[in-house]
């Protein structure tokens, strides 16, 4: 073999060498690109996952109380079930709420509560009810008219978050104020009712839920 025989494999062997190598970098360069781009997709798709966006959602209501703790934790008694529904339907999925429910059923109260816009009702527990010797809770239930006064005594015409409850006079449906003060976690309404759980979102209401029951001052 001639010596330029050598000298021109050697040159065809680097040039053949010279366009294969940056090939082969261009196609590693392609499947690092593509797996950035698959990272990056599954990213997005986890920031966006429907758990995180409830988490959120549950976080964003805020709720506040001892009381709170007793709410069921999933189905429609729960804070995000509740805020699937008008409030008195809300209501009647809440276990500590089934003496409302039926005073409300009985004042002809529903539609009126459910159809209201932006309300606030300070909602007392059953056992804000057992409160009332039972001879005189068994009276009023059986009035309608003075059931719906004491009934629609308990709501607000406008939403009543936890700022608002720091120092307040309200007007209530039944025409008459009620009064709340407190700070931190600690609120009272009329200085008689405890706020056991507050800021509960339903679908047109805050619900505040109250350990007494309030009574209208007398005209």
């Amino acid at each position: 073999m001639t010596s330029s025989t050598t000298r021109a494999r050697r040159v065809l062997l680097a040039a053949t060498a010279a366009v294969v190598l940056p090939l082969g970098l261009t196609a590693c360069g392609g499947d690092d690109g593509g797996s950035d781009k698959k990272s990056d997709k599954k990213s997005e798709q986890s920031e966006s996952s429907p758990k995180e966006t409830d988490n959120k959602q549950d976080m964003a209501m805020d709720t506040f109380g001892d009381a709170c703790k007793t709410v069921p934790k999933s189905g429609k008694g729960s804070f995000k079930g509740m805020a699937q529904d008008p409030v008195a339907t809300a209501a009647s999925n809440n276990p500590q709420l089934s003496t409302l429910v039926d005073a409300v059923k009985k004042a002809g109260l529903v539609d009126t509560l459910n159809s209201a816009k932006d309300i606030t009702v300070f909602a007392p527990t059953n056992d804000a009810f057992k409160k009332i010797p039972k001879a005189d809770l068994d009276k009023v239930m059986s009035d309608k008219e003075m059931l719906k006064k004491v009934l629609t005594y308990h709501v607000v015409g406008e939403p009543l978050d936890k700022a608002k409850l720091a120092d307040g006079t309200y007007p209530t449906l039944e025409k008459q104020e009620l009064t709340t003060k407190g700070s931190g976690d600690a609120y009272k309404v009329n200085d008689s009712a405890n706020v056991a759980c507050g800021n509960v979102k339903t679908a047109n209401a805050t619900v505040h839920i109250i350990d007494t029951v309030l009574m209208p001052p007398k005209k």
